[in-house]
């Protein structure tokens, strides 16, 4: 039985696209650099240490200097520019009335995601928020999803209680890289293309769905 229910936030559980959007061109403005939404696309999930030397070409020293100005930003403004996907709480509300222990997972750095969850009052669902950190030591998935297990004192042994529910491959290989199973959502910011060839373990493309799978497993 699946009772521990890993979940991913931006894509999965808030549509925070527009605000990350707006960070992201006042980030890329400070280097002269525009990008049109298709080409910021990539952005939306992994870590920005990832994204900036993959896409943009950026050094060590240039991606400390672009993810601090993409902070100033996002944590005054962008960070507010974000909006709770409908039925979101119903879900989270249903799995525990069901006896789920839902875990927050996410690339996001720590404090940012606990200022999102108390923003939309969803803090109390969750028994662990667990984030990046705001330097470079937690900041992939994989490194992620296995502070959070640790937290709540899940070993190898209790993998296969754990379900991941996220919208990236990044999401689907930081849980495979533990040993765990991945819903992929298609409401998110992921495609079936990406899904199937990362080899998401289930695919759903609605909230209601994802509940629905969420207490069959």
């Amino acid at each position: 039985m699946k009772d521990y229910i890993f979940f991913d936030l931006d894509g999965t559980l808030t549509d925070s696209q527009p605000g990350i959007y707006e960070s992201l061109r006042v980030m890329l403005e400070h280097f002269g650099i525009e990008k049109t939404d298709e080409e910021l696309k990539p952005f939306l999930g992994p870590a920005l240490w990832e994204s900036l030397p993959k896409y943009c070409g950026f050094t060590h020293e240039q991606c400390v200097d672009a993810v601090a100005v993409f902070r100033k930003h996002y944590f005054s403004t962008g960070i507010y520019n974000n909006n709770l996907y409908p039925g979101v709480e119903e879900l989270l509300k249903r799995l525990k009335e069901n006896g789920k222990h839902l875990v927050l997972a996410t690339g996001k750095p720590e404090p940012q995601a606990n200022e999102v969850l108390r923003y939309f009052d969803l803090t109390k669902y969750f028994e662990f928020i667990g984030g990046s950190t705001l330097d470079v030591s937690r900041s992939k998935k994989a490194q992620v999803i296995a502070y959070a297990m640790k937290n709540c004192s899940l070993t190898q042994e209790d993998c296969e209680r754990i379900i991941m529910v996220g919208d990236r491959e990044n999401d689907i290989n930081g849980a495979h890289e533990n040993g765990i199973k991945v819903v992929a959502v298609l409401y998110g910011y992921g495609s079936q293309k990406e899904f199937e060839e990362h080899k998401a373990d289930y695919i759903v493309p609605t909230i209601q769905e994802l509940g629905d799978l969420l207490l069959e497993l």
